[in-house]
């Protein structure tokens, strides 16, 4: 994120490129980019920039006729520059728009375009109207070059919190972030950790040194290496900041191990899945064959019993005596017996016989 050094290099740029031209118009290429709805923003077209200042993080153009365009750039937003063209040309269609770019606002004096790489777009266009609704835009952040020893110091101790976080709060300090506070605190020999309320005053001393010198050295090296160029190398993490880019590196290797790590964990429990399965399969099969055993088993024991029931029926409905007396067998007997008769008797409509 564009920070206290850089944002000032863009103001400095811009007020040297826009200061007494004409807003010809703003163009809005996304729908996330613009949050405002009144005043419109043909109200702003034709009217003459009277200044260009920083609000915390945001770039402000103050227009007559008390309006505000106030631009802020968040994490990823940048600003390139474009002179005029000598032939008005007609706006390029979207299909050939890079698709990073968010908008642009067209002066007299060339064109400013606002773009933003990824996609999350997190930067924001105000149109305002009077000092009052420019306020609301206001952090309230304590402006860290312009403030005492005795006003930064009021300011941190206000709250407890750690001075990495009283840093780049906002509602405390205006303009700096996660880049420029490392620089600070590593110039001022403290701990991020350390609370503001048990700071000594020694220790706040250093704070408020090492915090108005880091932000004012980076500002001049940028001036310094932008000259009369519009800036287009604006990021807070330079290789000239050694703080910053160890905390680059370090993001990007716990990424890296976090990435590996949700891999390993994939692939184990892709293995655990299908261990499951194949266990599932293997208790499949053995119930599969338990039922078949099962179900043969009993169907001979069923068939058993069936022979047993009929033999034992048979021999009920003959008498011993009359098997006995006459000298049949008892297959002789159950077959002219009348419950086999009776059983043995199919009955077809029109016909009458045995099977």
């Amino acid at each position: 994120m564009p920070e206290l050094p850089d944002i000032t290099i863009y103001v400095e740029a811009l007020r040297a490129r826009t200061a007494g031209a004409t807003l010809l118009g703003i163009r809005v290429f996304g729908p996330s980019w613009l949050r405002t709805v009144e005043p419109r923003l043909v109200e702003a077209e034709g009217r003459r920039v009277c200044g260009v200042r920083r609000l915390g993080k945001r770039i402000v153009f103050e227009l007559e006729g008390d309006l505000f365009v106030v631009l802020h750039l968040m994490i990823a937003g940048r600003l390139r520059w474009r002179a005029p063209r000598k032939e008005p040309t007609a706006a390029a269609p979207a299909s050939r728009r890079p698709k990073h770019e968010l908008g642009a606002l067209e002066f007299s004096t060339g064109t400013l375009v606002a773009t933003e790489a990824g996609t999350r777009k997190r930067a924001t266009l105000h149109l305002l109207c009077g000092e009052a609704a420019l306020a609301e835009h206001d952090p309230g952040g304590l402006e860290p070059l312009d403030a005492s020893r005795d006003d930064f110091a009021a300011r941190l101790r206000a709250g407890n919190h750690t001075l990495k976080r009283a840093l780049t709060d906002p509602h405390v300090l205006s303009g700096i972030g996660n880049a420029y506070s490392d620089e600070i605190l590593h110039e001022a020999r403290l701990s991020p950790f350390k609370q503001t309320q048990k700071l000594a005053e020694e220790e706040m001393d250093r704070l408020h040194t090492a915090t108005q010198h880091t932000l004012l050295l980076w500002t001049d090296r940028l001036r310094t290496e932008t000259g009369n160029e519009f800036p287009a190398r604006v990021t807070a993490f330079r290789p000239e900041l050694p703080r910053a880019v160890s905390g680059v590196r370090r993001a990007r290797a716990a990424h890296r191990l976090r990435r590996e790590r949700g891999q390993l964990l994939r692939a184990l429990s892709d293995r655990r899945q299908a261990a499951r399965r194949s266990r599932a399969l293997a208790t499949a099969a053995r119930r599969l064959a338990g039922n078949a055993g099962r179900d043969g088993e009993t169907a001979t024991r069923r068939g058993c019993y069936r022979r047993r029931s009929a033999s034992s029926v048979a021999t009920a409905a003959i008498p011993p005596s009359a098997a006995a007396g006459s000298g049949m067998t008892s297959i002789d007997a159950l077959s002219t017996s009348p419950l086999f008769m009776s059983a043995s008797i199919v009955h077809v409509p029109g016909q009458t016989g045995t099977k």
